[in-house]
């Protein structure tokens, strides 16, 4: 990362001032950025014997619903004493003139992130049990919250959510089509937006819905037994149907027969060990913790991959206008279609629970 754009993340001085005036002052001082970012960009920040985060917006980008760290922040906050493990918040600044744009602060929660492998201290038959039922445990938490006590009830429009989802989504491919057209076409995605606007449920419950809830967006303790101690990236949570979070995180967990995944990189290709439950453990579970029945999974499933294609079809987009440095981003040549052919799997049933 160039000083350039560190600098145009944060002023340190002015961001030293702002922690002064909420914490006391405290030495010594350091800020670091997480080189693992997504989209909204985190920082590390040591505020004498405090280890403290921050969550802001990629520079340059305009305020839109994407990147509003404060409507993050906002459900954060109100999720404090419940059920559902989030880090404890410290503060939220929508003054821009601070480092540049809105932010807020929370403590940093140490434990354990799982991506691409499997920690040696996890590698036994109950830990890998109680990663699965703590991951959908807390889905379920979510899903089961009274949103509206905890001062969420205006926090989205549930209603429509899931025709929404597959309206937006043909909509993003339809923008990324527009160029990549050019290159290789993937008419099996017309195929399946077609099918699920077909299928679309008329109506779902109306819930807390994460957006974005898989095993890597959340944190698990370091001790035994394991315990899931934080969720992460709230940036996507809304009012919605608990269903299509159900879908989504199934669509990243493996079990141990599956086919080669589309995108490698994205699967957690551990969880195929014969220890992790299977997806129609975790729906088992889910069912049971919250009382909702898993209605038109072929639905739901298929919907998450077609959003993942989406994802995967926009990068391509990006790269072939040279608006991208990012190797995944020219992999999606092959990708988008091998996720597209997934998706009919799943519809034809050829790729079941």
């Amino acid at each position: 990362m160039s000083d350039d754009y560190f600098e145009r993340l944060v002023d340190v001085d002015a961001l030293a001032d702002f922690l002064t005036d909420r914490l006391g002052p405290a030495e010594p001082y350091d800020v670091r950025r997480h080189e693992q970012g997504h989209s909204n960009e985190t920082l590390f920040v040591t505020w004498g014997d405090r280890e403290l985060v921050i969550r802001r917006p990629p520079p340059g980008e305009t305020a839109d619903t994407a990147h509003d760290v404060l409507r993050e922040y906002r459900v954060i906050d109100a999720l404090q004493d419940t059920g559902v493990p989030v880090p404890p918040t410290v503060a939220a600044c929508d003054d821009q003139s601070v480092i540049g744009s809105d932010f807020y602060v929370m403590d940093r929660v140490e434990g354990v992130v799982l991506r691409d492998e499997e920690p040696e201290a996890f590698a036994n038959p109950e830990s890998r049990e109680r990663i699965g039922t703590e991951l959908v445990d807390t889905l379920a938490a979510i899903h089961d919250l009274d949103y509206g006590a905890v001062g969420l009830g205006e926090f989205g429009r549930p209603a429509g959510y899931t025709e929404r989802q597959v309206e937006r989504w043909g909509q993003q491919l339809a923008w990324a089509f527009e160029v990549t057209a050019e290159d290789r076409k993937v008419p099996e995605l017309r195929q399946v937006g077609e099918w699920l606007d077909d299928n679309c449920p008329e109506s779902h419950p109306h819930t807390l819905a994460h957006g974005d809830f898989k095993l890597d967006n959340v944190m698990f303790g370091e001790s035994q037994p394991v315990e899931l101690v934080a969720v992460f990236d709230w940036e996507l949570c809304t009012l919605g149907d608990p269903r299509a979070d159900l879908g989504w995180m199934l669509s990243y967990w493996r079990d141990e027969d599956d086919p080669e995944p589309a995108v490698g990189h994205l699967a957690n290709r551990f969880v195929e060990h014969p220890d992790y439950p299977t997806r129609q453990n975790l729906v088992d579970r889910w069912e049971t913790q919250t009382g909702l029945t898993f209605e038109r999974e072929r639905f739901y499933r298929a919907l998450a991959v077609y959003k993942l294609a989406g994802l995967g079809e926009m990068f391509y987009r990006r790269y072939l206008e040279g608006n991208a440095d990012d190797p995944m981003y020219p992999a999606m040549e092959h990708a988008v279609p091998a996720l597209a052919d997934r998706a009919l799997r799943i519809i034809d049933g050829e790729e079941p629970l």
